[in-house]
């Protein structure tokens, strides 16, 4: 409308008023036609659009009878155009505080972009600082290992120092049997005895002599050797007469009664290392045995059983007992209530890891001057038990 301004004013001096609107309202109708033409073509350019735009069509029809109701209020529509162009300008006005607000916003979002990016370069810092103290902590923890398996050897190494002279003793009688019935046999061939069952029978005597001397020797080296830390079913009562085989001359030598309360058949059995529960084992034995050394009735006992889901060890001594108090610190590293020189202060302390890595539990009782009682207690073996141990020994 705009642009003919200048023929409808023409035509203003010749028309009537009623004329002027109608040739208004043609004229519109013809613009709303032409429109529609214009969105029908592009229909057919858009087919994909088909169905939004015959809604249009609807919507243009409607408004085309909509404005035959909108001519009578053209005159208002122009009375209040004054006041739309008033409120267009607040709102243009209103646009433009928003729109310097957005551009404030957008700054502030830059700068927290920016402050994100330097935490994640922090964060990415913070990461790398962590992966390499965890990989130190891996290799701390590595060494700490190979210095707790050192501590061990070296523990086991000093029990087998102190078990030499009981060892030796022990040693010395297969020795000598042998000596003895091998003397026989040759003075049975320098006789020329006939009879060659006697010499025979020297000889065999002979020869479990050596085996038993070679079994002793074959668990020295099993016992001293630092091997790989494998996870087996174990008998307890076959590491406890393994334990005792070593240490039973110091106890004849000594003079100390041993009572043992084990199970007939092979007892309860656990998943562990044989190696490390026989070193628990000798452990207690020793301390047990000097424990007892200046008593008047010198006796160790040992029991063995099962217990709900656990097997559970008794080692009790008639000595002098722990001093009052100092129950909490028996298993603490270097504490030891030996004079100064007996003792180095890390068996008890080796025998709790030893215990806690196989999943149990070690604790003492004692009363003064009624000996000391140490209860361990190990999770049996289950069959669920066993399959995981084998998988994480093979992986």
């Amino acid at each position: 409308m705009i642009a003919h301004g200048g023929t409808a004013n023409a035509m203003q001096d010749h028309l009537s008023p009623g004329d002027e609107r109608n040739a208004a309202t043609a004229e519109e109708v013809r613009l709303l036609r032409q429109q529609v033409q214009e969105l029908e073509l592009r229909l057919r350019k858009r087919n994909e659009q088909r169905r939004a735009m015959i809604h249009i069509m609807g919507e243009l029809n409607n408004s085309n009878k909509r404005h035959a109701d909108q001519r009578k209020a053209i005159l208002h529509i122009l009375g209040d155009y004054e006041e739309d162009r008033r409120r267009l300008g607040r709102q243009t006005e209103r646009l433009d505080n928003s729109r310097r607000a957005l551009l404030h916003i957008l700054q502030d979002v830059h700068q927290t972009n920016q402050r994100l990016e330097n935490s994640r370069k922090a964060m990415i810092h913070i990461m790398g600082d962590l992966r390499e103290t965890t990989e130190e902590i891996g290799r701390r923890e590595q060494e700490l290992r190979e210095k707790q398996d050192q501590l061990v050897q070296a523990a086991k190494l000093a029990t087998l120092g102190e078990l030499t002279t009981g060892v030796a003793h022990e040693l010395n009688n297969p020795l000598n049997n042998i000596g003895l019935f091998i003397g026989n046999a040759a003075d049975l061939l320098e006789m020329k005895v006939e009879d060659r069952s006697a010499i025979l029978r020297e000889l065999r005597n002979a020869m479990l002599q050596v085996r038993k001397a070679t079994e002793i020797i074959s668990h020295l080296r099993t016992f001293g050797r630092a091997a790989h830390v494998s996870r087996v079913p174990v008998a307890l009562k076959e590491v406890i007469l393994r334990s005792l085989s070593l240490m039973q001359e110091q106890f004849r030598l000594r003079q100390i009664h041993l009572d043992l309360n084990l199970p007939e058949d092979d007892g309860p059995r656990v998943i562990g290392n044989a190696i490390r529960l026989e070193q628990v084992f000798i452990n207690l034995l020793t301390n047990a045995r000097d424990a007892v050394a200046n008593s008047n009735r010198k006796a160790i006992s040992i029991s063995c059983r099962e217990e709900d889901d656990s097997a559970v060890l008794l080692f009790r001594d008639t000595g002098d007992g722990i001093p009052p108090g100092l129950e909490e610190r028996i298993f603490d590293p270097f504490f030891t209530t030996k004079q100064v020189g007996s003792g180095t202060g890390l068996g008890l302390s080796i025998t709790y890891g030893i215990i806690t890595d196989h999943g149990g539990s070690i604790s003492v009782t004692s009363n003064p001057g009624d000996g000391a009682a140490f209860l361990i207690r190990l999770p049996l073996i289950t069959t669920k038990l066993a399959t995981k141990k084998v998988v994480e020994e093979a992986s």
